[in-house]
């Protein structure tokens, strides 16, 4: 073995603790990495090829009612490749054993072979095709395990008023439900809403939609420019109440996926590059006093003949040790964690099968990463022992400039003890490794406030959408809108105590080339069972000529206040009109515009409508109420507020808390990393005059207070600042998580800071504890007879 790789070896196992400290830093950041990376290619490539597989459609469009005959027009539009037409029903289900009423979208089956377009993947029983025997469905499987549902298993529903029941015959997947959610929310509720699949024929007889379809799916040809045909689609469909195509880049269920993507693509990006960060940071500052300490190795090293290229090599080394242990950790940790995530995708993403797959691109950024965030590190400290002269080596640094520190010059130096002026006047002696330091406690102590923010952020939002805003207990929604004395009834059910009308219309929003269609909600002025907030907590009072847009909307849509939106409703007389921007809203789930009801009437021209109400139920008639919903024909959906809350609490909230656990593991490691490693390097830098104050009679605890006074005084000056640093990171890292389905506030709580001061405190006490027994261990004599 080389000379120069046994020095290595045994520099290592001197440094062991510390080398150990960085690369468990480093494969915190390389884990992150590999394990958001990795999910990034499992997702994306899982994707594809299931929307290659089953023939995920490229258009969609609901309309009330066409001939089949319709059809032949939509396959001639130039660009369309295939069309496939059915019928799609919004039902009330009644299951054995559950109380709630729950929802479900039926979608028809071809009366001739298979699924053109958005083919099924079955999981258990069988496939129903064509003229199959009546009476059988199709389940997805999100509903089905949400309600242990298996093949053979029975199922009532609520067709236009008929009650009946179904056999189901098979539980399948689509790829055009990969995440299951009611029409028009943002969260999953599995066990209330779910979809299946029957023949065409048993399921137009039951909606009087024999020899016609409401339902259409469609790909494109080659080089089809995709907003051309679907304005082609719109012509075609105005005279049978089409309510406006649109891409598969807006459909709920392929947004969803995307977001998810987006959301780990940011945390691919801020997490590993903070602590990839740190780690540079603490390569160089072990390396830097590791050369400082070896300056008379170096010489004769240099006297011996070996050349500042080789000798540059051996401190690289050093680094790239550390650099292999840690991506070797890194990958580990990052395999693992990605397997864990996988698992919790199976919640509220639906694939045939979901594999986590470490993406050999992946792999290779992660060692290049690595190795560039030790170089950085190290480069200036190699570059610093290459350049000592030999002679120059050979002598002992200068000695520091020992003279009383300025609180002593100023005359407050009786007021303090002698070891706590030593501490101060060697903070004052090297002012920049004492920067540099607090820098590192700093940074420790910034990122333990992120974790903490998301896990704010979700306890926040449990509270704020389903408490300030939403107050009512249950949202029913009709078949097709009713008249305005329809709330009559609704007042009726039993035990309601209190209900309040929304009108929603679906209309396309217009700001020059950014558009988003949605349902435009008509609301009581001031409504009390699901209530218009602004970012102050503020209630707003909507208005009957103007629009109030989630703030999230009007940052998609371009808009602020005042400014003018192009409205055109995608159903009925289709009018279109111009609105202002009136207020924004601020919630986190979704995104909504909202007009005072009655003033939205008057823009449809329809007359006083509902189409549904928010309704407050007392606790002791709920059984009563559910019972009536089950049997109310003219029900479309029954919502219950508690569901939804359940429903974000078990697949989004746990996504995030899953991801900030992982993170404020890691970056309690980091912080233990980063303050050990400052110890460690003080001790080592002043080793011999300890020594010599143990000598000259001072006690171990009193040489250990000069040693922990200046690192409890460095870590009292980097807490401020560790604190706002924290701040900025959580609101960077927060950011990259906010979607138009879910978002999350930034919520920076005297507790957050709490645990991160706490935290840095204890990893200070450990790291001055273990400090203080090498401390006990010194050679004093060896110690003294140093020449530096």
């Amino acid at each position: 073995m080389p000379l120069l790789d046994r020095k290595l070896l045994r520099d290592l196992r001197a440094l062991k603790s510390q080398a150990l400290a960085v690369a468990l830093v480093m494969a915190c950041g390389l884990a992150m990495m590999i394990m958001t990376r990795s999910l990034i290619a499992s997702l994306e490539s899982t994707r594809d090829a299931y929307y290659r597989d089953n023939r995920f459609a490229q258009i969609f469009a609901r309309l009330k009612r066409a001939p089949n005959s319709v059809a032949a027009q939509l396959a001639a539009i130039p660009g369309v490749a295939a069309v496939q037409t059915g019928i799609a029903l919004q039902v009330t289900l009644d299951l054995p054993g559950v109380l709630e009423p729950a929802t479900g979208l039926i979608q028809s089956l071809p009366e001739q072979g298979e699924l053109t377009l958005n083919r099924l993947h079955l999981r258990s029983g069988r496939i129903l095709v064509g003229r199959e025997s009546s009476g059988e469905i199709l389940a997805g499987e999100a509903f089905a395990e949400a309600n242990n549902l298996h093949p053979g298993d029975r199922i009532a529903a609520v067709l236009y008023g008929r009650r009946q029941s179904f056999r189901i015959a098979g539980i399948v997947l689509t790829p055009e439900f990969i995440f299951e959610a009611p029409p028009g929310a943002a969260l999953p509720n599995n066990k209330t809403y779910g979809t299946f699949w029957m023949p065409y024929k048993e399921l137009a007889t039951a909606s009087n939609l024999d020899g016609a379809f409401n339902n259409l799916s469609l790909t494109l040809a080659p080089g089809a420019v995709e907003a051309a045909v679907i304005a082609a689609v719109d012509r075609v469909l105005i005279p049978y109440g089409g309510r406006g195509a649109y891409g598969r880049e807006s459909h709920p269920s392929h947004t969803r996926v995307r977001d998810e993507i987006n959301v780990l693509q940011g945390l691919s990006v801020g997490f590993p590059l903070v602590f990839l960060s740190v780690a540079a940071f603490m390569t160089n500052s072990v390396m830097s006093r590791q050369i400082t300490l070896q300056r008379e190795q170096i010489a004769i090293l240099k006297a011996f003949g070996f050349s500042n290229r080789e000798i540059g090599g051996h401190y690289l080394k050093f680094a790239l040790v550390i650099v292999v242990a840690g991506t070797l950790l890194g990958t580990l940790g990052g395999i693992a964690l990605g397997h864990r995530l996988v698992v919790m995708y199976h919640l509220f993403f639906r694939f045939p099968s979901l594999e986590f797959q470490l993406a050999t691109s992946v792999m290779i950024a992660a060692v290049f990463v690595s190795i560039l965030a030790a170089v950085v590190g190290v480069a200036g400290a190699v570059r610093a022992a290459v350049r000592l002269p030999p002679a120059e080596a050979m002598r002992p640094e200068p000695p520091s400039d020992y003279r009383p520190a300025l609180f002593e010059r100023l005359g407050f130096g009786r007021a303090f003890t002698a070891t706590f002026r030593m501490a101060l006047r060697n903070i004052e002696r090297r002012p920049a490794r004492a920067i540099l330091t607090s820098v590192a406690l700093a940074l420790a102590t910034g990122i333990l406030v992120v974790p903490s923010a998301f896990r704010d952020g979700i306890g926040y939002v449990l509270d704020y959408q389903w408490d300030v805003i939403q107050r009512h207990t249950v949202f029913v929604s009709l078949i097709e809108p009713g008249p305005a004395r329809a709330l009559a009834d609704f007042r009726a059910l039993p035990g309601v105590v209190l209900a309040e009308p929304v009108r929603g219309a679906g209309v396309e929003l217009r700001n020059g080339n950014h558009f988003r269609r949605l349902a435009v909600l008509g609301l009581p002025a001031r409504a009390e069972l699901n209530r218009v907030i602004d970012a102050q907590e503020r209630q707003l009072t909507l208005p009957g000529d103007g629009l109030v847009l989630s703030a999230k909307l009007a940052q998609v849509l371009g808009v602020k206040l005042g400014d003018a939106l192009s409205v055109r409703v995608l159903d009925g007389k289709r009018p279109e009109f111009t609105l202002p921007v009136a207020a924004l809203s601020e919630d986190f789930a979704g995104t909504t515009a909202y007009m005072e009801i009655n003033g939205l009437n008057r823009l449809l021209g329809e007359g006083d409508r509902l189409s549904g109400a928010y309704l407050s139920v007392a606790a002791g008639e709920w059984e009563n109420f559910l019972r009536a919903m089950k049997a109310s024909p003219r029900a479309a959906s029954v919502v219950v507020k508690n569901r939804i809350r359940e429903g974000f609490r078990t697949t989004t909230a746990e996504s995030i808390g899953l991801i900030q656990k992982i993170y404020m593991t890691f970056a309690t490691v980091v912080a233990f990393g980063i303050v050990y490693n400052s110890a460690r390097i003080s001790l080592s830098e002043r080793q011999r005059e300890l020594a010599t104050l143990r000598v000259i009679g001072f006690t171990r605890g009193e040489v250990g207070a000069v040693l922990v006074g200046e690192l409890v005084l460095l870590t009292l000056l980097a807490l401020p600042v560790g604190l706002l640093l924290g701040a900025g990171f959580a609101r960077a890292i927060i950011g990259t998580v906010n979607t138009e389905f879910v978002r999350l506030p930034l919520i920076l709580t005297p507790a957050n800071f709490a645990l991160a001061v706490l935290v840095v405190a204890v990893a200070s006490l450990v790291s001055a504890w273990l400090a203080c027994r090498r401390l006990n261990q010194l050679d004093l004599v060896g110690v003294l007879k140093a020449r530096d």
